[in-house]
Order: structure tokens, then C-alpha cells, then sequence
């Protein structure tokens, strides 16, 4: 038997169309609305009243227009509406940022605390976290969660640390944070969330396998535009997959692991700064220029390995993202086509559009994408 539509549901749907409308479009008039969506004026104007009313829109001036006559007045999401926090947990810092509807960033904070899984240490994290909101004068029912980007992987439902050699911090559930809150809280491998960012910015974006280089290597996969999780919660650990059969020790105690080739400080010295060796590099000096091309080499690698179990595109993300240039993509290129044994076209390699606070904005967004479906239902 048939179902049949109820006028709840029509009206629902009349109002997550206009939603997402305004959303898409940023500054739209009532006719806008009516001509591209085909609904009357009065459906319209009762839903733009509704949400007007209730915080989720406004009035945003008036529409350019060439016609004579009164000037059509433009609507937009309050893009503070709603707001997602981003906590990306590392061993002597956190880094907190708040973002909006649309994704963009409203205030960050960097706060040296050293990492202890002790209570003082969480009750201390989430005092800051408070003061960072307060900060910001953002009030709590604005708040949809905070995510916590960790240096581990996470249990599926985001609860758990399931590994967490770094920061010693395996079985640590997200209550030692949440019990501080009064909002909703989940962990991300940070890898997961730079490419989670990476999603949001380019949301053709379907299948790539991201590959974030920064202190420590973190890859993830992305599958018809998700992040694919694996069966156990460890997919894409691409940083425990033995490179040489010797050589620095990794974190997870075996040698010769992608990690101690290609991350950070697999390339600069304790106290160098990426400015500083970046600067001499692309002034061609000897020998950082040789360091570079051997990290690139040891990258080429790695690449070409993963990309014959995987035939897609390679993006480049994580702290070393802003520091590629096309000259590093084309050397990356040749000495993985001199090491495949197809015919290799140089369009899968692909830098970050988003090198920048990717992993704490990547932690936040979820909340704030989470939020946008459900108004789109």
C-alpha cells in the first residue's frame, strides 16, 4: 500500500529545502526562493518568518539589482547559529578551535599543557576549554560538541582509545573528558580528522587515500566521500608498515616503519624550525637540499607501494602540506614513474587544499555536519 505524504511532512521538507537554499547560495531574496525552488510566495514568506523568528536566518541587506523600483530585501543563515570546538590533544600543547555553520573559523587558541592521563590533567584541559568558549562569547545551547583530535585510534564509536603508544593513553574513554562538559564529546585519530577537512573543502571529493605529514605520519582513507573506518578500527595505519629491515626505532618498537622515515623528525633537527630549513632549501643549499630530496625519495616510496594496492588519488596533507610546491609534486612524480611498473600519469598527486589547523577544525566539523543533515531531513 502506498504511503501517503502528510502536510507535517511537506511542510518540513518546504523548510529544509529553503534552508539549505540559503545556505548554498549565502544572500538570496524571497524570489530567489520561490523561482528556483517552484514554491508559492506565501509558502516562502511563512518559512523565512518561522526561521527569521526562531534565530536560524536574517535579514542581510538588500539585493543588487538592475531593475528600477524598490530593492528586494537578501536573506542568510546566522552562521553563529550553531558552533563546533575542535581540541587536538598532543603531548606539550593543545590547540582549540571554534568554527561555524559554514565551517570557518570564529577563534583558535594554542595552550602549552603537558599531557598527563591523570584527572587534573582533563579537569584542566576542560576549564580551558570553557574559558575559550566564554572567550568567545559563545553561549552553551550554541555549542553542538567538542571533538577531541588524539594522537591514537579510536574504538568505532568514537568513545575509546584503542591504541595510543604516543601519548600512553590506550582505554582512555571519552567520560575523562565529557564528565568536565556539558556537551557532547567524541576522540578522532587526528589523521581522520585532517581528512575530514579535506572533505569539507572539496566536497566532490570521493575516493583519495590522504596521506598527513606532519610530527608524527597519519594516513587515512577516503571512500565514496567517507573516511573508511576498516573492521577493527585501524585502517590506513600506514605508519607501522615496515620499510627497511632496520633502522630508528618506531613508537611501536619494531625498526625501519614509515614513521621514522617520513615523519617530522625524520627530516629536521631537534631544535630546527620548517621556516628556517624550507628557506635554505628552495635556496638550493647543501646539504638540506639533499635531506629533502632524500625525505621526498623515502615519500616517492611509500607512495608508489600504497598506490598499486590502491589506483587513486594522493593528497598530501598534515604541517608539511604548506611547504610543497609543484617543483617537490614533479620530482615526487618521477622517481615513483622510474619505480612502477605501469605507465604513471602524474594526476593523482595532489596537494592539500586545507594544510592549515586541518586536524582541529577537521575535529569539529562533524557537529556542525551532523546539525546541517538534520535540517536537511
Amino acid at each position: 500500500m502506498k504511503r501517503s505524504i502528510t502536510p507535517n511532512q511537506i511542510k518540513q521538507n518546504n523548510r529544509s529545502l529553503i534552508y539549505q537554499y540559503i545556505y548554498e547560495n549565502k544572500k538570496v531574496s524571497q524570489q530567489d526562493i520561490a523561482y528556483d525552488l517552484r514554491l508559492s510566495r506565501p509558502t516562502v514568506t511563512a518559512n523565512l518568518s518561522s526561521m527569521e523568528e526562531c534565530g536560524l536566518i536574517r535579514k542581510d541587506g538588500q539585493m543588487d539589482t538592475e531593475c528600477v523600483g524598490r530593492k528586494a530585501s537578501g536573506y542568510a543563515i546566522v552562521a553563529h547559529y550553531r558552533i563546533g570546538i575542535g581540541v587536538e590533544i598532543l603531548k606539550d600543547e593543545i590547540k582549540m578551535i571554534a568554527v561555524n555553520l559554514y565551517g570557518e573559523k570564529i577563534g583558535r587558541r594554542a595552550e602549552a599543557i603537558s599531557f598527563q592521563n591523570q584527572e587534573s590533567y582533563f579537569g584542566t584541559v576542560c576549564s580551558r576549554i570553557l574559558a575559550f568558549k566564554n572567550d568567545l562569547s559563545i553561549a552553551d545551547e550554541q555549542i553542538l560538541g567538542i571533538g577531541f583530535a588524539m594522537q591514537g585510534l579510536t574504538t568505532p564509536d568514537r568513545k575509546t582509545i584503542i591504541y595510543g603508544e604516543i601519548l600512553s593513553c590506550t582505554g582512555l574513554s571519552i567520560e575523562a573528558f565529557s564528565d568536565h562538559l556539558p556537551f557532547p564529546c567524541c576522540f578522532f585519530h587526528d589523521a581522520d580528522s585532517a581528512a575530514i577537512s579535506e572533505l569539507w573543502i572539496s566536497p566532490e571529493l570521493s575516493d583519495a587515500f590522504y596521506l598527513s605529514l606532519s610530527k608524527h605520519l597519519g594516513a587515512a582513507i577516503i571512500s565514496k566521500g567517507a573516511i573508511l573506518p576498516g573492521k577493527h578500527g585501524h585502517s590506513a595505519t600506514i605508519e607501522h608498515m615496515q620499510m627497511r629491515a632496520a633502522g630508528k626505532r618506531c613508537y611501536c618498537g619494531r625498526q625501519g616503519c614509515m614513521e621514522t622515515l617520513l615523519s617530522m623528525s625524520a627530516l629536521f633537527g631537534e631544535d630546527e624550525t620548517p621556516e628556517a630549513f624550507f628557506g635554505k632549501v628552495r635556496h638550493s643549499e647543501r646539504p638540506y637540499l639533499d635531506r629533502w630530496e632524500s625525505y621526498l625519495t623515502n615519500l616517492a616510496d611509500a607512495v608508489n607501494m600504497l598506490h598499486l594496492i590502491f589506483d587513486t588519488d594522493f593528497i598530501f596533507g598534515g604541517y608539511l602540506a604548506q611547504y610543497l610546491c609543484e617543483q617537490d609534486i614533479l620530482f615526487l612524480h618521477e622517481k615513483i614513474r622510474n619505480m612502477t611498473p605501469f605507465p604513471e600519469e602524474r594526476d593523482f598527486l595532489r596537494i592539500s587544499k586545507m594544510p592549515r589547523h586541518n586536524i582541529t577544525i577537521g575535529a569539529a566539523l562533524p557537529f556542525i555536519q551532523s546539525f546541517l543533515d538534520r535540517l536537511s531531513l
